[in-house]
């Protein structure tokens, strides 16, 4: 007699269940984001006149841009989609994972570490998996920064810039993440029974003090961070900023035009010490893109000006409303929330990872039957298990992302800044040549910010009061 599916996914042994598992929701997730990007493709490649709604927002040449740019990217993301889900696969199914830590093991043999010296392995390993990450992925991110953002105006890099910036990257990566590891794995080796707490305590802590000295001492080695010159602007900031007691030190302006002509503002910062940084391209006056290619400079041959014919960028009243939207977050308590949610996510992972790393087919599912690496079963409980709560979660997160970010928009409008928000967004919205129309379901799942449409209703309501 045949046995029935259920009968014989029964029979299997408990790891090769797992293993089953992880594979098949993997797929899973990937053929439901391939779904989502097919609708959301129809929608660009059928909406070929600016929407009756639209016609005062967007001229035919723009949206026809915009269009056809976000048709290139929704291409190039299946392809770049496909390969890492068969990549990832290929890794479980050949055994990736062991190999790669017994490389390590014999790697770091070599260089005088035993067995005994599983920290020592495990930098080892996370140094090779960044590596092949980083080789796997170039082909893709050149792909995408010289084809698809070069032929859509938006990339300003030379090719020497792109690799020096990507060296860099890798760097500075190994600084942070090789050390805060081992003092993980140690923690975790020593901690006890309670070593979840004190793992979570530290990761806590080390996610503070990266915060605190992201934009001081990691961001200026990527990009030029100059204080905004006094003038209105900067008085007029300073003065929203002081109306809704922001504790603001410093205003900076990022010279975001030498890598790409989009456009971006946030603010950093703990306490009493609150800085605001504004991406040149943001700021009409200070964007390179407006100005006519200076010869003195020498570093022209690495920003390979290209002249635009369009002014980019907003004026100050608009700056000025994008900056109440962005303090609206701080007012209304959004980054505060956001940190405690991640936080109350990180202790229930530790905890769950706590309870689980004692279980030896969890190892035996990824090819590690004799040995449990901590690091291996960080990745395995982290990056495998916890998938679909991480999917679930991630859903949630970019609801209550797009219910602040109509809250931000509230907030300017409070300061009296809804027509320059308005005016702002179609701005940004042209310059970053986003697409106003969306799939629905595309939209739900995917955007952390409403539809253009949808905040430009909620603000028109407050302009007509």
């Amino acid at each position: 007699a045949m046995a029935l599916p259920g009968e014989l996914w029964a029979e299997l042994p408990a790891e090769k269940r797992i293993f089953c598992s992880v594979l098949l929701f993997s797929w899973a997730v990937y053929l439901w984001e391939a779904f989502l990007a097919h609708r959301q493709r129809r929608v660009y490649r059928t909406t070929t006149h600016v929407p009756q709604e639209l016609g005062q927002i967007m001229d035919s040449e723009t949206f026809e841009k915009s269009r056809l740019y976000q048709l290139d990217k929704s291409t190039f993301s299946f392809w770049s989609g496909l390969y890492s889900e068969v990549e990832g696969t290929m890794i479980l199914l050949c055994g990736g994972i062991p190999f790669l830590w017994n490389l390590s093991g014999q790697i770091s043999g070599r260089a005088g570490f035993g067995p005994e010296y599983e920290i020592v392995q495990s930098l080892v390993f996370l140094l090779l998996a960044t590596l092949f990450s980083a080789v796997t992925g170039l082909p893709w991110s050149l792909y995408n920064t010289f084809v698809i953002e070069e032929k859509h105006g938006f990339n300003q890099q030379t090719l020497g810039f792109f690799f020096k910036d990507a060296i860099k990257k890798f760097i500075v990566t190994q600084c942070i993440l090789l050390p805060v590891t081992s003092l993980l794995l140690y923690i975790i080796k020593i901690g006890g029974d309670y070593f979840f707490i004190y793992a979570w305590l530290f990761t806590l802590v080390v996610s503070l003090v990266l915060v605190t000295i992201y934009a001081d001492y990691i961001a200026p080695l990527f990009d030029k961070f100059i204080p905004l010159p006094e003038g209105e602007l900067k008085q007029q900031i300073e003065t929203m900023a002081k109306s809704i007691d922001f504790p603001l030190t410093k205003v900076y302006v990022v010279e975001g035009s030498k890598r790409s002509s989009h456009s971006n503002a946030y603010f950093y910062g703990f306490f009493k010490n609150k800085r605001i940084v504004l991406f040149d391209t943001l700021l009409e006056d200070y964007s390179a893109l407006n100005k006519e290619p200076a010869g003195e400079d020498g570093e022209n041959e690495e920003t390979k000006s290209k002249t635009k014919n369009k002014k980019q960028g907003c004026k100050n009243e608009e700056v000025l409303a994008v900056l109440g939207h962005e303090l609206g977050h701080w007012k209304l308590g959004h980054t505060v929330k956001n940190i405690i949610i991640s936080q109350m996510n990180s202790f229930l992972c530790f905890f769950l990872f706590a309870v689980l790393i004692g279980q030896k087919e969890l190892f035996a599912a990824f090819g590690f039957y004799d040995t449990q690496p901590t690091l291996i079963g960080l990745m395995i409980i982290f990056q495998f298990i916890f998938s679909p709560y991480n999917e679930v979660l991630s859903f949630c997160l970019t609801v209550l992302s797009r219910r602040f970010e109509f809250q931000a928009d509230a907030f300017a409008k409070e300061l009296g800044k809804a027509k320059d928000l308005y005016s702002a967004l179609i701005k940004l919205n042209k310059d970053n040549l986003g697409f106003p129309v969306s799939d629905w379901i595309f939209s739900m799942w995917h955007y952390s910010h409403p539809p253009l449409l949808e905040r430009l209703q909620a603000l028109k309501d407050a302009k007509q009061e």
